[in-house]
C-alpha cells in the first residue's frame, strides 16, 4: 500500500504541515543556542527515527510481522513521547513556555506524527 499525505489529513486527529512546522519552529526559538536543550533534542531524533522505521514498514507488514513487532513499536513510542516530555520539561525549568506540547496534547498518534514530521524536515535539511 503506498499512502499520501492527502489521506493522512482526513484521519481524526492528523496535523496539517503549517501546524507541524509552526510547532518545530516555536521549539527551535525555544531551545536556541542552549547547549542542553539541543542535546535533549538531538535525543528527541534519535528515538524518533526509530520508531519512524515502526511506522514507515507497517502498512508493508503481514498480521504476524505485526504481532511480533508491537511490543517493540510501542516501546520506541513511548520514548519518543518521554523525550518530548524531558525536552518540554527542561525547557519550561529555563522560563519558556514549551507550549507546543500543550498543543500536541496526549494523542499518542499525533505526537507520533509530529516526531515523524521532525524526521521528514531533519533529514531534508541534512543534504
Amino acid at each position: 500500500m503506498i499512502s499520501t499525505y492527502e489521506e493522512y489529513i482526513t484521519m481524526p486527529g492528523s496535523l496539517i504541515l503549517e501546524e507541524m512546522q509552526s510547532l518545530h519552529r516555536e521549539i527551535k526559538e525555544e531551545a536556541g543556542r542552549d547547549g542542553d536543550a539541543l542535546e535533549l533534542y538531538k535525543n528527541l531524533i534519535d528515538a524518533a527515527v526509530k520508531y519512524s522505521l515502526f511506522r514507515a514498514n507497517w502498512h508493508f507488514w503481514d498480521k504476524e510481522k505485526k504481532m511480533t513487532e508491537d511490543s517493540r513499536r510501542t516501546k520506541c513510542h513511548d520514548i519518543v513521547i518521554d523525550c518530548f516530555n524531558i525536552l518540554a520539561r527542561y525547557l519550561k525549568n529555563q522560563g519558556k513556555a514549551a507550549a507546543w506540547l500543550d498543543i500536541l496534547g496526549d494523542d499518542r498518534k499525533r505526537i507520533g506524527d509530529f516526531a515523524c514530521y521532525l524526521i521528514f524536515a531533519e533529514s531534508l535539511n541534512a543534504r
